[in-house]
């Protein structure tokens, strides 16, 4: 089943016209340093928490994403190709180095594990495992892993262990379209096909994903 999915991944990309590599593709020189993105990680811990876990929900944890896509985050907010108004003036005198580091070291540290509802997790794992052929969505493990790590060569994020809140937050600002750094409109074109109960429902499932 594993086998299946990545290749479904590779396909999609292919498909996207390089949509995973254009995730990636970011000025910046990565691998950075984890030991030192540890040291300028002070003033991210405020919303981010110590070990990269935030205590507020709508804030994202980022223990354990890919590099390669905290990367490219931090650079578009910093370059204006997305906006988050509570990072600009923290992002704006990093240069690629420190991005670098700062991806490296949250990379390097361990993933957050949350508590699923049971209530909605069987209808999140369904569509995050089989997607909605009906809707025309594909399932988001061909991109996102069975396990919810993400594909670092790619650029997809890692989702597993993610606060329910910022998960609903960020499809549906995919959906509005007020988020659009996503490469070929591929989060977009399939956000705005999920309903809100699905949103709802993925986003609970994704916090206890491992």
């Amino acid at each position: 089943m594993k086998r299946i999915l990545m290749g479904l991944a590779a396909a999609l990309v292919t498909v996207l016209g390089g949509a995973g590599g254009a995730w990636a593709q970011t000025p910046i020189a990565t691998p950075g340093s984890a030991e030192a993105g540890r040291d300028k990680a002070q003033v991210c811990s405020a919303c981010h928490g110590a070990e990269g876990v935030s205590q507020v929900p709508a804030f994202p944890n980022l223990a354990g994403q890919q590099a390669s896509y905290l990367a490219k985050q931090l650079a578009d907010i910093r370059d204006g190709r997305r906006s988050v108004p509570q990072m600009a003036g923290v992002v704006a005198g990093l240069d690629d180095r420190d991005i670098a580091d700062l991806a490296a070291y949250y990379a390097s540290l361990p993933s957050h594990l949350g508590q699923a509802d049971p209530a909605l997790a069987e209808r999140g794992r369904r569509l995050y495992k089989g997607g909605d052929p009906e809707a025309g969505l594909p399932a988001c493990a061909a991109c996102h892993t069975p396990t919810g790590q993400g594909l670092g060569a790619a650029g997809f994020p890692a989702l597993s262990g993610q606060h329910p809140p910022y998960t609903r937050a960020t499809l549906e600002a995919f959906a509005s379209g007020t988020r659009d750094n996503d490469p070929n409109a591929i989060m977009r074109d399939i956000a705005a096909r999920l309903s809100d109960a699905q949103i709802e429902a993925l986003a609970d499932y994704l916090s206890g994903l491992h």
